[in-house]
């Protein structure tokens, strides 16, 4: 396996694993998979070849707890 890093493709992190905590009725989905040490890897369910976004557990954190606080909701509108 190539070394971990943001932008890489998605699909060579496996195929399982993933999950899909944030998604819609119509099929827009984010997908999450827990990687070693914490960190968490992030894919369009649409593009599962295309790039991931991997996320320090710090990142990971304040992303979930800010959501949660609805510090991002300016962005839905």
């Amino acid at each position: 396996m190539e070394q971990i890093r943001n932008g890489m493709p998605a699909a060579s992190l496996g195929p399982d694993g993933w999950r899909k905590p944030w998604s819609d009725a119509v099929g827009s989905c984010l997908e999450a998979k827990k990687l070693p040490g914490g960190r968490v890897a992030l894919r369009q369910s649409t593009d599962p070849s295309g790039p991931a976004l991997i996320l320090e557990a710090d990142e990971i954190r304040a992303f979930v707890e800010g959501a949660k606080a609805g510090l991002a909701d300016d962005l839905l509108g």
